[in-house]
């Protein structure tokens, strides 16, 4: 694998643009990466869950990561998700991600349902393959609400050791607490403790020892400074930046779903249109009226971007 910098901070999850016939729109998904790299995040995440990654088809996957890796072109790490339940279709995709440019690879273990799971072994092997396949870092995404896979702290660890996989997306319950056991057993081969939920657990994360953090694409610019004044050791500051945006944080998490982004993003003239694939439902009137009223109470930069 190759040797890479540690790659740390806010990595917000890039929304899919569509038009409102459903069809990939490629000029707004160009504006979703100025945008977002506007905002100074520190990486971007594509082809995610909270990109809709489950409604796109193989051929749309790929231009989808030939477009967004070629026009970041470099300007921030990009990781690309190449979840899969077999592991030789995980494999091309670390390949293919890599001979674009890719930065990093996320993935989750292997599933299909609440019932079809890999052992142990079967992880370790399915991370293992996916490892060699593409040769740059990976992020294993611990989500067992997801993905009904629980993910032990001695297998992470193991697998950090051995294969080594470096960065971990920690989405369980009691996130921190998860985070705090996995560097205390896995020491520095933990590169890249993060967390995601969209920043819902932030502070207690970061707290616990967690270095990046993988949020939606609402408002990383917000986000970036609970991160960045908890780096530097100024955790009151961290906390009050905190405070100002975990009522929108809960909302849109708990609320919206991904639909969230998408509509504030159209509000703010970044897209053309908020479109969500069916069978996921399009955000109520109610919940956009109550998510615009908060998100304009904080002012982030998404809200004014393309106005």
């Amino acid at each position: 694998m190759t040797e890479s910098i540690a790659y740390r901070g806010v990595f917000p999850i890039v929304p899919t643009a569509f038009d409102d016939a459903g069809v990939l729109d490629l000029d707004s998904q160009r504006r979703v990466l100025d945008c977002m790299i506007d905002q100074r995040v520190d990486g971007l995440c594509i082809i995610a869950n909270y990109s809709e990654q489950f409604v796109l088809s193989d051929a749309e996957r790929d231009q989808l990561m030939r477009l967004c890796l070629e026009y970041v072109a470099g300007r921030v790490p990009v990781v690309v998700t190449c979840s899969h339940f077999s592991t030789q279709v995980v494999e091309d995709r670390c390949r293919s991600a890599a001979d674009l440019g890719a930065d990093m690879v996320m993935l989750n273990p292997p599933y299909h349902g609440a019932g079809w799971q890999a052992n142990e072994t079967g992880i370790f092997e399915h991370f293992d393959r996916a490892a060699n396949a593409g040769r740059i870092p990976i992020m294993v995404q611990d989500n067992p609400p997801l993905s009904g896979v629980q993910l032990s702290v001695s297998l992470l660890v193991k697998m950090a050791q051995s294969i080594p996989l470096q960065y971990f997306k920690i989405e369980t319950s009691k996130t921190a607490e998860k985070l705090r056991a996995l560097i205390a057993k896995g020491g520095d081969d933990i590169v890249g403790p993060f967390d995601g939920e969209g920043g819902i657990t932030l502070m207690a994360d970061l707290d616990a020892g967690a270095t990046g953090t993988m949020p939606s694409a609402l408002i990383p610019d917000l986000i970036r400074r609970v991160v960045e004044a908890h780096r530097v050791g100024d955790r009151e500051a961290a906390a009050r930046h905190y405070d100002r945006i975990l009522p929108l944080i809960n909302y849109e998490n708990l609320q919206c779903g991904l639909g969230g982004t998408k509509f504030i993003m159209k509000e703010g003239g970044v897209i053309r249109s908020d479109h969500v694939r069916h069978p996921v439902a399009p955000l109520d009137p109610v919940l956009r009226t109550e998510l615009l009223e908060l998100t304009r109470q904080v002012e982030p930069l998404v809200l004014r971007w393309g106005l």
